[in-house]
C-alpha cells in the first residue's frame, strides 16, 4: 500500500480545542484534494471530533457547526475517506508541528514594526 505523508502547519490564531481540530481538518482535506487524491485516512487526537465526523455525536457548540459543515462537504469530493482516533502520545507528530506554527508566530510578533 502507498503511502505518501506530507506535513505543513499554521498559525490560526486563538480558538477552542474543537475550532483548532477542524480547522486542520479542513485544511488537509483541502490539501488533499487539490493533489487529486481520492483516498484519505484522517487521524485524530480527539475521540469526541472523530465521534461527530462518524455521526455518532451530536454538535452542540456553535462556533463548530459551520466547520462541521464545510468538513461533511468535502468528503463529497473523495472516493473513501476515514476518520480514525489515535491516543495523543501515539500523535507526537501533530503536536510537533502546532509547537513549529506557535514558535513561528511568536517570532513574528516580536518583529519591530509588525
Amino acid at each position: 500500500q502507498d503511502q505518501v505523508i506530507k506535513e505543513y502547519s499554521d498559525y490560526i490564531g486563538e480558538t477552542t480545542n474543537g475550532q483548532a481540530e477542524y480547522a486542520a481538518i479542513i485544511f488537509g482535506l483541502r490539501k488533499a484534494k487539490g493533489l487529486k487524491y481520492k483516498k484519505v485516512e484522517v487521524f485524530l487526537d480527539s475521540q469526541f471530533i472523530v465521534e461527530q465526523l462518524n455521526g455518532n455525536y451530536k454538535i452542540k457548540e456553535e462556533g463548530i457547526i459551520p466547520l462541521f459543515i464545510k468538513t461533511w462537504n468535502l468528503r463529497l469530493d473523495f472516493d473513501y475517506i476515514k476518520f480514525n482516533f489515535i491516543r495523543r502520545e501515539q500523535n507526537k507528530e501533530a503536536d510537533k508541528m502546532v509547537n513549529l506554527a506557535l514558535d513561528r508566530q511568536v517570532k513574528i510578533n516580536r518583529i519591530p514594526g509588525l
